[in-house]
């Protein structure tokens, strides 16, 4: 009932991230096993966070009930429910691709790359969004009635979760539920930052930075390679890397990054000591050479005009 054979992996992923919260929840603290286990599961609580835009792009099942539950499974482990996706991103992040009119752009206070303004996009780009989610919502409620509830029940059931195990035992709920929860959502936008950032998103393939490395793209179901994920939104996550490699010759190399945790320690530790790690934005480049070319045609117009 699959439609692609690949989201074996995905079903696997999160039926070892459900095992592992009760696993943690009922397991005696063990000085080693703890923290090994815990780190793994906020790796998981990332791919959670990942395959919930993958499966917003593609639904994993054929059948429609399969993918309502599917919803539900998902967002329980992500954090906020997974029909957000349809309003922020699949019709209004990859509609407007970092560009005026998308709620997730990387510059909308600062055109500046850095830690200051990586920590602080996940908060900032979280508050613009929630309008589109009630923009849709009120859609729904108007011509879909049935989808409505579905989504709104969404809410409900993780609202229900947490408050469940907040009564059950309110540390185990905050280590194992909310911060995983809390890093799924954080990572998941930092990820958006990292892939635009400094991009020039007027580009037709450089709107978007890519990490290539393979490692990365395994433990994040192909996840580093965004440039071909905005120009086929709708390929599968496991037929982007040979997307990506039609198209990889025809994107700069400095978008193109080996791999994710060393762009962001040349980048944003390096960069606070070492200016050139800081890299530059190809967007204000791209300004700057619209700007003087706009000074050049005005002169040219005032100099024939005198004639």
């Amino acid at each position: 009932m699959l439609k692609f054979k690949a989201d074996l992996r995905s079903l696997a992923f999160m039926s070892v991230t459900t095992a592992l919260l009760f696993v943690q929840w009922n397991m005696p603290f063990n000085l080693f096993l703890s923290p090994v286990l815990y780190i793994l599961s906020l790796y998981l609580a990332i791919t959670v966070a990942v395959m919930a835009h993958n499966h917003n792009h593609l639904p994993m099942w054929k059948n429609q009930t399969m993918n309502t539950l599917m919803d539900y499974w998902i967002t329980l482990f992500y954090g906020f429910p997974v029909f957000a996706w349809i309003p922020t991103h699949n019709r209004n992040h990859h509609h407007y691709t970092n560009r005026e009119g998308d709620f997730t752009i990387t510059y909308r206070y600062s055109e500046n790359n850095n830690l200051m303004t990586l920590l602080s996009y996940p908060a900032i780009s979280s508050y613009f969004q929630q309008h589109p989610i009630v923009e849709y919502l009120r859609d729904l409620w108007v011509r879909n009635r049935t989808k409505f509830f579905q989504s709104i029940g969404q809410y409900a059931a993780l609202g229900v979760m947490i408050l469940v195990a907040l009564v059950l035992d309110w540390k185990k709920a905050i280590l194992f539920v909310l911060i995983p929860h809390q890093t799924a959502l954080f990572s998941v936008l930092i990820f958006n930052y990292l892939q635009h950032v400094h991009a020039d998103e007027e580009s037709e393939y450089n709107h978007s930075r890519n990490f290539v490395s393979k490692l990365t793209n395994i433990c994040l179901f192909n996840n580093g390679l965004h440039t071909a994920h905005h120009i086929r939104a709708n390929v599968h996550w496991s037929e982007v890397p040979a997307l990506h490699a039609k198209i990889e010759h025809l994107i700069v190399p400095e978008l193109k990054e080996r791999g994710f945790w060393p762009y962001v320690f040349r980048v944003y530790v390096g960069g606070l000591f070492i200016p050139k790690y800081r890299g530059t934005s190809m967007r204000l480049e791209r300004k700057a050479n619209e700007g003087a070319s706009s000074s050049v045609s005005m002169q040219a117009h005032e100099m024939a005009s005198a004639v």
